[in-house]
């Protein structure tokens, strides 16, 4: 039968409940369970596709096209096993699921409330994955803090779902802040009090208890914590800022999380973890031979969050390449043909990433001008891709109109443009190619040697698509579509001939790049730069 956990926050936002998931997900992964995450977002929006990345940092994409929390990026990272649609749920779907049972009538006239109608159908959701007997343990990580309002029925489902379950079958991880008031030179546990306390009043007693903070617990806070909160002593588990996430799964084997949820949940830990492969990669990341500068290209810099897979993805192809990767957030809007080559000289590699939407546009544009020019290695991503190819039709073909549809729709040279069967659609999040789509690669091409095999499958999320029409012009200049989907003959990778590393790719990579496994296109375009910073 699957064990669920159940993992929620309080105090603040922000205490990483992803990172504490996904580290007790790998530890109970490494022992030899079949475990997945799931995220219960509060918020109302059906799913976070058309959210600002401002508002809720980048929007992950799954294999099969679900447009979700960066959790589930974590979580993937971390566990190397693709998550799905049923991984992310939001008040938003669970509302709309319900509402549309009603108006088919499904209630039969009956008064439809929160409890028990909302509830039963948060309940149904965390038992999906776990019905699918492809698991033995269902981690579910509640979004938000403990007394938010919007939070209330995931908390109230909990209750009744770990009341309808029995003992041993699941279990309550909070998670909590422990401060450090530096006028006192002491930690301070009440606000743990609290929040343990506003969880008793929904009817939820936490079993474990994990507690973020800046210094280490003494054994008496420990004891402290623990008499307060009806917890056991050896059930409050210290969470100390590392310096880097993927250290969090060797703190919580020191503190022995997984073998304490194991044992309250009944089941067997003489299986010790195998984490060999997660300490060769951590022994690369944190003792790196060679340093490069990458500049990352975007308009949502002031966010690291927004470009979070692509971040993660540079310090896993670093560690393969046991260098440390420096990426520097450069600002579209504010690169200007003046100015490109003062903010770009110096760099090692720049990545222009994905966006949508005219802002900063020109700015991308200038960057790609500058590092073809130069042979500086250069990566780009969707948007970041169809910048390249409108570069190279400005300024090689001669095309001076060049533009993508989306900036521009009458564009004399639409050399990017929106699908012929995308144009009629309006609603929102109905118009993109998402989640995973084939691509068939070119013998004798950089791609065809980077990923090394001529069949790949990588995720989409984008509306607009090499325009066919100019292939051949492309071609005979120089710039090779290297990458093809062999369904609709539509460009997926463009790379240059004569450059040292110039390729375009119109999927996400960095949304398949995992600790186990990194990402080939940004192994090699680490590598590329690396070697160009070797021969300046």
């Amino acid at each position: 039968m699957t064990k669920y956990i159940f993992v929620t926050g309080g105090v603040t936002s922000s205490l990483g409940k992803g990172i504490i998931s996904a580290s007790l997900a790998k530890l109970l992964q490494s022992r030899g369970y079949r475990v997945t995450i799931q995220k219960f977002d509060p918020y109302i929006n059906i799913d976070p596709g058309t959210l600002n990345p401002y508002e809720h940092g980048e929007c992950y994409v799954t294999e099969d096209g679900a447009e979700t929390d960066l959790d589930l990026g974590h979580y993937e990272r971390f566990l190397n096993t693709p998550t799905s649609q049923a991984n992310n749920i939001t008040t938003g779907r669970i509302y709309q699921n319900v509402i549309n049972r009603e108006r088919e009538g499904a209630f039969l006239g009956k008064t439809v409330q929160v409890v028990p109608h909302i509830t039963d159908e948060i309940k149904r959701n965390f038992k999906i994955l776990g019905e699918s007997g492809q698991y033995d343990i269902v981690i579910t990580e509640i979004g938000g803090t403990v007394g938010d309002i919007e939070s209330l029925p995931f908390v109230e489902a909990v209750r009744q779902f770990r009341w309808e379950l029995g003992s041993h079958d699941s279990l309550v991880i909070h998670l909590t802040l422990v401060p450090f008031l530096a006028a006192a030179g002491e930690l301070k546990t009440k606000p743990t009090q609290h929040s343990v306390k506003m969880l008793l009043e929904y009817g939820i007693q936490p079993d474990i208890l994990v507690c973020r903070t800046e210094h280490h617990l003494t054994q008496d806070l420990r004891k402290k914590i623990a008499l307060f909160c009806n917890v056991n002593v050896n059930a409050v588990i210290e969470s100390i800022d590392a310096s880097t996430i993927y250290d969090v799964p060797l703190l919580m084997l020191r503190e022995q999380l997984d073998k304490t949820v194991l044992s309250k949940l009944k089941l067997s830990n003489k299986n010790e973890p195998d984490l060999e492969s997660w300490k060769d990669f951590l022994g690369r990341l944190k003792n790196p031979t060679a340093e490069v500068r990458i500049g990352l290209v975007g308009k949502y810099v002031e966010l690291p969050d927004a470009y979070k897979s692509i971040t993660e993805a540079f310090i896993h192809a670093g560690a393969k390449n046991e260098c440390k990767v420096k990426v520097e957030y450069i600002h579209s809007e504010q690169l200007t043909v003046s100015n490109a080559v003062d903010r770009l000289k110096g760099l090692h590699g720049v990545l222009v990433a994905p966006g949508f939407g005219e802002r900063g546009f020109e700015g991308k544009i200038e960057a790609i001008r500058y590092v073809r020019e130069n042979n500086i290695p250069f990566f780009g991503i969707c948007l970041g891709m169809q910048c390249a190819v409108v570069e190279f039709g400005r300024h090689v073909l001669g095309l001076k109109e060049a533009n993508s549809t989306e900036m521009n729709p009458n564009t004399q040279f639409p050399v990017i443009g929106m699908m012929e069967d995308q144009k009629n659609i309006t609603a929102k999040g109905g118009t993109m190619r998402l989640g995973a789509q084939d691509c068939d690669l070119k013998k004798g091409t950089k791609a065809a040697a980077i990923y090394g095999k001529t069949r790949i499958s990588e995720r989409h999320r984008h509306r607009y698509e090499f325009n066919n029409e100019y292939l051949k012009s492309y071609e005979e200049a120089g710039m090779i579509p290297s990458g093809i989907n062999p369904e609709n003959n539509l460009v997926e990778i463009i790379e240059l001939k004569n450059h040292p590393y110039f390729v375009g790719a119109q999927f996400h990579p960095e949304l398949k790049s995992t600790v186990a496994n990194p990402h080939p296109l940004f192994v090699n375009f680490v590598a590329a730069s690396l070697a160009f910073a070797r021969k300046k």
